[in-house]
């Protein structure tokens, strides 16, 4: 047995009661081995439903290594997967399409369907983005979200394929929308939304962040001198119940520039301002080079310094499946309770 096969195998067994409690739950989507925490960087296997996911990002698998792991888990699981391998160890985390280690069947590439709590989500092995369509990191919040929504308005910012969204309103909220710059992203919130039926219709806005933002916060869309904006969707003022931030590390528009190192407070004030008063904002913030303590005193002093001081806070640690050593997960969830 290859020291990477035991990696793997210690790491099944560490998760076993998470498997249970997850199986239990409705839950079939979830993290299997975390490279990077347990034993081999760069690599990672999640469970999607009845997809099998091997990803590796910093160097290949040969072809009986990667096999060998698909067996250990599939005997773990006792389930029969469609694994699909994507070699991510090129440029920018491009996805290896040629296949050269592993061809996946054709039944492992179709529109597959995964499970959360008993809500239903789209898996695509492969699709025109890099991701996988649901990031599985942040299932304890989008589950904070389900247990907290009743009644809400709720407003998804950053949406991706609107996993929170979808959340809120099996929570029973009374309104959700869900926003997101690429109608890709927003085309698969809608298809998660028709798998699950028996929930109420939530709203789509496909625009960017800093127009829309900004508009609900009832502040000016401003251009920067000499320049013309594009075009963008009219809204409307308004607060909302429960917001959730969970921008990506790093993009740049006409209208500004996301940036999770350097500049944190351009995201955090207009959604502030878009909050009810006694509402609640969950921000979250994916790079693992900014600590939690600076982060989390960042954000309550840029709160209190626009009106918005916090009366409770909490943190919502990612499940026993993203493991880390050091307490410090890369994904950083704040729950602020105005």
């Amino acid at each position: 047995m290859s020291s990477l096969t035991q990696a793997l195998r210690v790491a099944l067994d560490r998760r076993q009661p998470l498997l249970d409690e997850l199986h239990a739950q409705g839950t079939d989507c979830y993290r299997l081995f975390h490279g990077s925490q347990e034993g081999a960087a760069g690599l990672t296997l999640d469970r999607y439903g009845p997809q099998l996911l091997v990803q590796s990002f910093h160097h290949s698998l040969e072809r009986e290594p990667l096999l060998e792991l698909i067996d250990t888990v599939q005997a773990h699981l006792q389930l029969n997967l469609l694994p699909v391998y994507n070699d991510r160890s090129r440029g920018n985390s491009r996805i290896d399409r040629q296949d050269s280690v592993h061809q996946p069947d054709d039944a492992a590439l179709q529109d597959l369907v995964g499970h959360e709590w008993g809500l239903n989500y789209r898996v695509r092995g492969r699709h025109a983005g890099q991701d996988p369509l649901l990031f599985l990191d942040l299932r304890n919040a989008r589950g904070w979200v389900r247990r907290h929504s009743q009644g809400k308005r709720v407003l998804n910012l950053f949406a991706y394929t609107c996993g929170v969204g979808l959340s809120a309103a099996a929570g029973g909220a009374r309104e959700v929308c869900n926003l997101d710059f690429a109608e890709g992203n927003l085309a698969v919130g809608r298809e998660n939304a028709a798998l699950n039926p028996e929930l109420p219709d939530m709203q789509f806005i496909q625009s960017d962040y800093f127009p829309a933002i900004r508009q609900l916060a009832g502040l000016p869309v401003t251009a920067r001198r000499g320049q013309k904006l594009p075009a963008y969707p009219r809204l409307q003022a308004r607060e909302y119940d429960l917001v959730l931030l969970d921008p990506p590390a790093w993009a740049k528009s006409a209208f500004g520039t996301v940036d999770l190192l350097r500049d944190y407070q351009s995201l955090l004030k207009p959604a502030l301002l878009a909050t009810a008063p006694d509402g609640v904002m969950i921000c979250c913030n994916n790079l693992a080079k900014v600590p939690m303590e600076e982060w989390r005193e960042q954000v309550l002093r840029c709160a209190a310094k626009n009106g918005r001081p916090v009366r409770e806070w909490q943190v919502i640690q990612p499940a026993a499946d993203f493991p880390s050593q050091d307490g410090q997960p890369p994904l950083k969830t704040l729950v602020l309770q105005f």
